[in-house]
């Protein structure tokens, strides 16, 4: 193809269609992880315009994460059945629709319908806008492009909780939704403009690896289930959840199944025979889960212990979203000139460190005490994450790049799941027992404890004249305060596990491999 060999000349130079087509890429990819966390801020009030409970409405953010995982290894294989060109139109027009599907949704099926819809589209997006940067820039130009996404992939789920409380307060709920009618018309006139028509390939289609496809149906579905509803469940005790990990189960049978009789599954697996681009994933895997898990974790604290609304914790999230933008303009040079173990130690080292500086909260800990960490999270996150970006399809060839990037992102959202399943289940287990640890300590005989009720039933006394119900009130007030301490410590826990799984992540770092810009054919990872 002319594209391909122009880009394998030594200094070749990006043109202005090759930036459309990585601004139309980039523009998809933050479409789709906006939408993963929008919906979070308005949870209320879409629950009560469509009559769901609390515990359905998690359905509404599980239908786009079950959908989005399961669509992001298919992305290389269907790019190779449609063409790229045909394949993000057909996925930008159809997330459109199932937008605005949501956004005129009456029920629950209909929501659910919808985000389950937006989700298998979306997710085709965030893998194709890496490929597109793989092929269509040189070498020279790649930490640049790598950069873009990176920013999104991480801005994307910070903009999500502030945007959705922000409409959902000012406008209405339904435009988390709208929202994205004037952007995916902006996403079909960029890929027009930026990526040539090309061919369909049925025959492709129809020799796929159906077991595979299926496996991955079934199986990333029913984890991804698992993962969100088993603590919510009580894991194994539940029919549903034992009933889904068999299905996820036969679904991971069947993937092994095409691993070893498919001549081209359709994922990869193969690829983690490469001890370079193994690291890559173990650790993305690592910081996925540490992500997600922040994105839960602080969010959850200011409201439950500080009293924030979403759209007062998203202001906080969004701190960290400052080094972003304080290091773009510098981090595609040290992209090129410095040793990628260097900056995803460094990173891992930040992100551990700002985790750390968490452990240390206390009852009266509000959006402020966060700025710190936050700041050392955002620095952290980028020397992590945009290397790992690069170094992922550095490791493979330029033909192995969709296949590569599919497994990336699935990897990072996988291990989001996986970690927000294992602290829920933390927070669950160590909240009750400091809630019972402390309840212990304060017993009858407590001088300490005996003080405190007298004190705040005489308060209480002197408000209403009733030294009964004011007693009542002391007692309530003590259970809440302990409460309160049980879960301060819980998600001092919980930071500190977070910290020691960053830094267990530190040797793999010693394994990745820094690409060369010394104008090396695009195809030199064979």
């Amino acid at each position: 193809m002319s594209n391909g060999q122009a880009q394998a000349q030594p200094h070749a130079r990006a043109s202005a269609t090759d930036w459309i087509a990585v601004t139309a890429g980039a523009l998809g990819a933050l479409m789709a992880t906006l939408d993963i966390s929008i919906t979070n801020s308005a949870l209320p009030q879409i629950q009560g315009e469509i009559g769901a409970t609390g515990t359905e409405g998690t359905w509404i953010s599980t239908g786009y994460l079950m959908s989005e995982i399961v669509m992001i290894p298919l992305a290389a294989w269907l790019t190779r059945v449609f063409g790229l060109r045909n394949f993000l139109l057909g996925n930008a027009v159809l997330f459109t629709l199932f937008s605005v599907m949501c956004g005129l949704s009456t029920s629950l099926p209909m929501m659910v319908a919808g985000r389950i819809g937006q989700g298998f589209t979306g997710g085709a997006m965030i893998p194709t806008a890496q490929t597109i940067i793989r092929t269509r820039l040189p070498r020279e130009q790649m930490p640049v492009g790598m950069t873009i996404f990176g920013l999104i992939v991480l801005l994307g789920p910070l903009l999500g909780p502030v945007l959705g409380g922000w409409l959902a307060e000012n406008i209405s709920w339904s435009w988390c939704f709208y929202v994205n009618i004037p952007v995916g018309i902006a996403l079909v006139a960029l890929l027009i403009a930026g990526l040539k028509s090309d061919e369909t390939h049925w025959e492709a289609f129809f020799k796929a690896d159906w077991v595979g496809i299926l496996g991955l149906a079934i199986g990333l579905s029913s984890l991804t289930v698992v993962l969100e509803e088993g603590q919510r469940n009580q894991w194994f005790e539940s029919t549903e959840i034992v009933t889904l990990s068999c299905v996820t189960a036969f679904g991971m049978l069947l993937i092994a199944i095409s691993q070893m009789f498919s001549a081209k599954p359709i994922v990869r697996l193969s690829l983690l025979r490469n001890p370079r681009y193994a690291s890559v994933i173990l650790i993305v895997f690592a910081v996925g889960a540490g992500l997600y898990c922040v994105s839960f974790l602080l969010p959850q604290f200011l409201s439950i212990v500080a009293g924030y609304n979403a759209f007062q914790s998203g202001s906080i999230m969004l701190v960290s979203g400052v080094p972003a933008f304080l290091i773009m303009p510098i981090l595609p040079r040290l992209l090129g000139k410095v040793d990628f173990r260097i900056l995803v130690i460094s990173g891992l080292l930040f992100f551990a460190g700002s985790c750390l500086l968490d452990i240390s909260l206390t009852a009266q800990s509000v959006g402020h005490d966060f700025f710190g960490s936050q700041i050392l999270r955002g620095f952290g996150q980028m020397l992590a994450m945009m290397p790992l970006n690069q170094a992922s399809m550095a490791a493979v060839s330029r033909e192995e790049s969709g296949d590569a990037a599919g497994l990336y992102n699935m990897a990072r959202n996988l291990g989001g799941s996986v970690g927000l399943a294992i602290i829920g289940t933390v927070i669950d287990r160590r909240n009750d027992f400091h809630s019972e640890a402390i309840r212990e300590s304060l017993t009858a005989n407590s001088v300490l404890g005996q003080e405190r009720i007298a004190g705040s039933a005489a308060s209480f006394y002197a408000q209403g004249g009733d030294m009964a119900h004011a007693h009542m009130q002391a007692l309530g007030q003590l259970s809440m305060q302990i409460g309160q301490q049980a879960i301060v410590m819980t998600y001092s826990e919980t930071f500190y596990i977070l910290a020691i799984a960053l830094l267990a992540c530190l040797p793999l770092a010693l394994l990745l491999k820094t690409p060369k810009h010394s104008g090396d054919a695009p195809s030199a990872g064979h």
